[in-house]
């Protein structure tokens, strides 16, 4: 299993840092477990990020080959309306239809309606009313749910003010960290109390 990230221009650094350093790091993963994260672009020309950081993708659209078990991850970002973007959102669509695992945040929803992927499966975004508005062939509002972060039939969405939420709940999708090890990792990261920290080593057998 990988974890396979779309990057491009304007990504939204803050809203998958937390996974992208659990998975890079691996620091928090349970005994055997292994993820490798691959960068993908519509091209392999690098891409800079909103908060100025230049991404070279490890692969282009084209040379994607995703097998069953990948995560595919797709970031917020302002051109998710640009036709550029078309051939990752086919690729995600394809793979919503197929119950494969699929995560997108904040932007990346508005790209999955704007090609009708949400229309049948629960989900989230950053508010109906604008989901509406700028998809006007988006059908999947009796299956929009007002929470931080949606989970249906191996797709996951959340709004761009939900990050957190987000890498929790593509870290269950991996299933790379035990549950107790997820529970406590989201319990200090949501609330900053020392409890929280204990319990984290102590699932991974650590002493402090």
């Amino acid at each position: 299993m990988s974890l396979y990230l779309y990057v491009l221009d304007t990504l939204a650094d803050w809203e998958i840092g937390h996974l992208t350093a659990e998975v890079r790091s691996g620091r928090f993963f349970r005994p055997g477990a292994h993820c490798p994260l691959v960068t993908v672009g519509n091209s392999r020309a690098p891409v800079r990020s909103m908060g100025g950081m230049q991404i070279v993708p490890d692969l282009s659209v084209g040379e994607l080959r995703l097998a069953d078990e990948d995560v595919l991850v797709l970031p917020g970002g302002d051109l998710w309306s640009d036709p550029a973007q078309d051939a990752i959102l086919r690729l995600a669509t394809e793979r919503v239809s197929r119950d494969l695992p699929t995560a997108a945040i904040c932007g990346a929803t508005l790209g999955l309606a704007r090609v009708g992927a949400l229309d049948c499966k629960r989900h989230t975004s950053n508010d109906l009313g604008y989901l509406r508005s700028v998809c006007p062939n988006y059908a999947g509002a009796e299956r929009y749910l007002e929470e931080r972060a949606v989970v249906d039939r191996g797709l996951v969405t959340a709004s761009g003010q939900s990050a957190l939420a987000f890498s929790c709940e593509v870290l269950r999708l991996l299933g790379v960290f035990r549950p107790e090890t997820l529970a406590a990792w989201e319990g200090l990261y949501r609330t900053n109390e020392p409890r929280f920290f204990y319990a984290l080593m102590e699932s991974l057998g650590r002493e402090v």
